[in-house]
C-alpha cells in the first residue's frame, strides 16, 4: 500500500459495517460511511471506540495514524474516488440488488465492491448487473482476521492484497456455494444446539461451556482436521477415519432436521440466555469478548499458529522508525489490558517487556537481528535496572527511546526511556548485555560490522544526557 492514504466507503453501519470501518480506519485508511440510520454515527462511534481499545493491543508495534472518518448523506458523494466499497446492509436479496446495483454505477471502475453477505453467492448478488464480490468477515471484524472471498479471480486477487495489508486473512473459495465455508460449519453446530435445548438435554449456558472448555480452544490453533489427525495417534488420519468413520452413520445428531421455531422455543432459549448473560450490557460483553480474543491471539502470535501467523506478518509490515530527542525510537505501541494489574496500571513486569522489545529493535539496527541470531550469535542480558516513575494505563500509547551508553568489546550497555503519550517519562530501564556464541553458550566478540555499528551509535550518543543511568537500587541523587 502506498504512503498516500487510501479511502474505503462503508455502506450500512451496523455491527459488521462498523467493524469494517474500524478495521480500515485504525490501519490508516480514510473511511466514509453512508447509512440513513440517524443513530449510525453514535453506533459506529461506539464500535470504533471498542476497536481503539482492543486492536492495537494485538501488536508490539504501533499501528499507522488513524485516517479521517466522515459520514455522508449522499451515496454518490460517499463513493466518489474511493478504493474500496463495503456493503453491509441487511441480508435481503432485493435490497442488496438495489444497493449493489447503485454502487456498481457510482463507484470508480477500479474500486473493489465487497458484500458482507453471509449466505448469498456472487451469481445471486450480481444477477441484475452489479459487479460485487463476496467479502464475508466475522464479528468483531476489527479483531478476527478471516474474510471469505468469492468471485472471479481478477476481482478477488486485488481484494486479497488489500485485506492482507490491513491485517486480515483472505480465504478465496474455489467455487461459490450457499453460506460459503465457515457459516456452513457454524450452522451445523447451531442446529444441533437448538435440538439439545429443545429436548431438554442442555441449557444455552451448558452448551457454551462445552464449546469454550474444550474444542473451541483446540480449533483456535489447529482447526478440525489437524486436531483429528492428532487424535489418530502415530497412525495418523487414516487410523482416525477407520476408527471413528462408522460413527457418521450412527444417529448421534439431527443435522438434517431443523426444530420448528415456535414461540415456546424462542422464549425458552431467550430466557436461558438472559439468565446466562443478562447481568452484563452488550457493551460490557463486547469488551469482555475483545479482551479474551486479544489474549488468545497474542498467545497464538508467539507460536505463529492460526491467526497468530497473520498477526506476525502484518506486524512485520508496520513502520517502526523515527527519533525523539535525538535518540532512535525503538518501540512504540499501545498498552493492552493484559499488561495491567489489579490497580489498573501497567504491571512492573511489562515495563521490562517493553524494554526487551526495544533491545531487540536496537539489535536489529546494528545488524544483530533474526538472521544474525540464526547464524549462532546473539546478545544476552546479564543485568537490568528499572526506575518506575509514573503510571501507565491500558490503552495508552507508549514510546521507548534507546541510548547506547557503551558499545565496545563484548558489551552492549543500553539506557531505555519509556514515555507516555502526554510526554511524561514513565520509566527508565538500564540494560547490560554480553555478546554470546550460541553454540558454546559463552561470551564472545561480535562480528566486525555489528561491533562497528554499535560503536558508532555509542559515539553519537556519548554527549547526550543520561540522567538516571548508573545508579544502584534505592539511590537518590541531589536535585532529583
Amino acid at each position: 500500500m502506498s504512503a498516500e492514504r487510501r479511502t474505503a466507503t462503508i455502506v450500512g453501519g451496523g455491527v459488521i459495517g462498523g467493524g469494517w470501518a474500524a478495521r480500515f480506519l485504525l490501519n490508516g485508511w480514510n473511511v466514509r460511511v453512508f447509512d440513513p440510520d440517524p443513530e449510525a454515527e453514535r453506533k459506529i462511534g461506539e464500535i470504533i471506540d471498542n476497536a481503539r481499545r482492543a486492536l492495537p493491543g494485538l501488536y508490539d508495534r504501533a499501528l499507522p495514524d488513524e485516517g479521517a472518518l466522515t459520514f455522508f448523506d449522499d451515496m454518490a458523494e460517499a463513493v466518489a474516488g474511493v478504493d474500496w466499497v463495503q456493503e453491509s446492509v441487511p441480508e435481503q436479496l432485493a435490497l442488496k440488488h438495489k444497493v449493489l446495483g447503485a454502487l456498481s454505477q457510482l463507484a470508480p471502475r477500479g474500486a473493489v465492491i465487497g458484500s458482507s453477505t453471509s449466505g448469498f453467492k456472487p451469481s445471486e448478488l450480481n444477477a441484475e448487473g452489479a459487479r460485487a464480490i463476496v467479502a464475508h468477515p466475522f464479528n468483531p471484524v476489527y479483531l478476527l482476521p478471516l474474510v471469505e472471498l468469492v468471485g472471479t479471480p481478477e476481482r478477488t486477487g486485488p481484494a486479497a492484497e488489500v485485506l492482507r495489508s490491513i491485517g486480515m486473512f483472505p480465504l478465496i473459495l474455489r467455487k461459490e456455494i450457499d453460506a460459503h465455508i465457515a457459516d456452513r460449519l457454524l450452522e451445523a453446530v447451531w442446529r444441533e444446539s437448538l435440538w439439545l435445548v429443545k429436548d431438554g438435554v442442555a441449557t444455552t449456558e451448558e452448551i457454551d461451556e462445552a464449546i469454550r472448555m474444550a474444542f473451541g480452544i483446540r480449533w483456535a490453533q489447529m482447526g478440525l482436521f489437524e486436531t483429528y489427525r492428532i487424535a489418530g495417534g502415530e497412525a495418523g488420519m487414516k487410523h482416525f477415519m477407520a476408527q471413528f468413520g462408522p460413527a457418521l452413520s450412527w444417529p448421534w445428531t439431527k443435522l438434517m432436521d431443523v426444530p420448528e421455531f415456535t414461540p415456546e422455543l424462542v422464549d425458552l432459549i431467550a430466557g436461558q440466555s438472559d439468565a446466562q448473560s443478562g447481568h452484563l450490557s452488550i457493551r460490557q460483553l463486547e469488551r469482555l469478548r475483545d479482551d479474551n480474543i486479544v489474549g488468545m491471539l497474542r498467545a497464538l502470535k508467539r507460536s505463529g499458529s492460526g491467526a497468530g501467523g497473520v498477526l506476525t506478518s502484518h506486524e512485520a509490515a508496520l513502520d517502526q522508525a523515527g527519533s525523539k530527542d535525538g535518540l532512535p525510537i525503538t518501540a512504540q505501541r499501545q498498552v493492552p489490558s493484559s499488561w495491567t494489574d489489579y490497580n489498573g496500571h501497567m504491571n512492573e513486569t511489562h515495563y521490562l517487556e517493553a524494554a526487551s522489545l526495544a533491545t531487540d529493535r536496537l539489535m536489529e539496527m546494528v545488524g544483530a537481528g533474526p538472521e544474525y541470531i540464526a547464524s549462532g550469535r546473539s546478545y544476552f542480558t546479564v543485568e537490568s535496572h528499572i526506575r518506575y516513575m509514573d503510571e501507565v494505563r491500558a490503552g495508552e500509547q507508549i514510546t521507548v527511546t534507546t541510548q547506547v551508553l557503551k558499545g565496545e568489546g563484548k558489551k552492549m550497555h543500553l539506557f531505555h526511556r519509556l514515555w507516555r503519550a502526554d510526554g511524561a517519562l514513565a520509566a527508565t530501564i538500564e540494560v547490560l548485555l554480553l555478546h554470546t556464541d550460541l553454540a558454546t553458550r559463552r561470551s564472545s566478540l561480535p562480528d566486525q560490522p555489528v561491533a562497528e555499528a554499535l560503536a558508532a551509535l555509542a559515539e553519537k550518543h556519548a554527549e547526550m544526557d543520561s540522567c538516571g543511568a548508573g545508579r544502584f537500587v534505592g539511590e537518590r541523587r541531589s536535585g532529583e
